[in-house]
């Protein structure tokens, strides 16, 4: 980072960290030690491309809301947080927990990893009932699991590339596919896509599963609504949720009913978040990405190039 760069940043960097850490503390991550023990890579290491992906924060927090917005149109899989989910009046805590477990099963060492995996398998056990057409749903079922991971892992993956600034090298995608999907497996999915061709193929196949209901609606507008405690709240939840929605691959838009005008703030958004997103590299410079890379002896500087 240039010495120009950090002095015409500064003045953002401040309060732009603030807000990180107001929406999501480091306390997130509950008993979880990122520095200890010394050499220990994880489930995945620093030369990952799964380390890489994980460490814009802008393209994750964006990535993540476009999945949930995916999620929204599996029937199944809605039901499961309709029926066992707080989310109505806590989804801020229902977005800490995710972003706990996704940076947990990245960048933990590894026996902490695991019993984040155990953890959420216990929970899954107990996700049971019937989907408002009768069928029944287990949040265990491995046909879910996949469903969940795929939207997942392909909305970070397109956040990092939409809002890095960090070119990929041919075939890094795949790379990324073929190692996220051990924590989808250790969870219990089955069949999970490991490559960019597999993942569209798999959203061609499942396509015929998903649908667009007052369920759905619901849960979009509570989404839409949320507030994190942090400045300018309504603001910056709208900035992000637009800049996730452009994530979104063209069916899913059209699924979701967005409107022109919707799709083309989603453009503006987008184009903002880009222009912000070196900044908040540089204020978040000291957290468990780099914690992890300390316990590794590895440069943090080095997961910014391929």
């Amino acid at each position: 980072m240039t010495s120009a760069f950090q002095r015409l940043t500064r003045p953002a960097r401040e309060p732009i960290r603030r807000w990180v850490l107001s929406a999501f503390p480091r306390h997130g991550g509950g008993s979880l030690d990122y520095e200890h023990p010394a050499g220990d890579a994880g489930l995945f290491g620093p030369q990952s491309a799964t380390w890489r992906i994980h460490s814009d924060f802008p393209g994750m927090l964006a990535g993540g809301l476009a999945a949930l917005m995916l999620q929204t149109l599996h029937p199944l899989a809605l039901a499961g947080v309709w029926d066992h989910s707080n989310f109505r009046e806590d989804l801020v805590g229902r977005l800490r927990r995710t972003t706990a477990f996704v940076g947990g099963t990245t960048y933990a060492p590894t026996e902490q990893a695991h019993g984040l995996i155990e953890r959420v398998k216990t929970i899954h056990a107990q996700v049971v009932g019937h989907a408002a057409d009768g069928r029944p749903y287990a949040a265990d079922d491995p046909h879910l699991l996949t469903w969940v991971h795929v939207t997942e892992a392909h909305s970070f993956l397109q956040g990092y590339r939409r809002y890095s600034h960090i070119a990929m090298p041919p075939g890094a995608g795949d790379r990324y596919y073929d190692e996220v999907r051990r924590v989808a497996e250790a969870l219990g999915a089955r069949d999970v896509p490991a490559s960019e061709r597999e993942v569209a193929q798999y959203f061609e196949n499942v396509r015929n599963e998903l649908a667009f209901s007052e369920r759905s609606r619901i849960v979009l507008d509570v989404l839409s609504r949320v507030r994190l405690p942090v400045p300018a709240a309504g603001f910056s939840r709208d900035a992000f949720l637009h800049a996730g929605a452009a994530l979104l691959p063209d069916w899913a838009t059209h699924m979701l009913g967005h409107s022109p005008v919707r799709q083309w703030r989603a453009r503006v958004a987008s184009r903002a978040l880009w222009s912000l997103s070196p900044v908040f590299r540089a204020a978040l410079d000291d957290g468990i990405v780099a914690k992890s890379c300390v316990r590794v002896g590895y440069d943090p500087e080095r997961l910014h190039r391929w």
